[in-house]
């Protein structure tokens, strides 16, 4: 799940999924797939809620493999 994503809309913002899947051209149940991390934003949709929310893009999503909790394996920047 993007939580931070799922805060800033929900908590911040106070939108609903219709209203950002809207903002952004697709279905509910598109956004719904993606807020979830079941299905990836392409680059367009992330450019589109960073600009929305005044967020940096890192700031607002995740890396797919720590969406799920997987956050025992230590970045190396190699």
């Amino acid at each position: 799940m993007q939580i931070k994503l799922y805060d800033l809309r929900k908590n911040e913002k106070r939108l609903t999924q219709k209203e950002i899947a809207d903002y952004l051209g697709i279905s509910v149940v598109s956004y719904r797939e993606k807020e979830k991390g079941r299905i990836a934003f392409n680059s367009d949709e992330m450019f589109e809620l960073s600009y929305l929310f005044n967020e940096p893009m890192d700031h607002i999503f995740l890396p797919r493999k720590h969406q799920f909790g997987d956050n025992n394996k230590q970045h190396s920047g190699k």
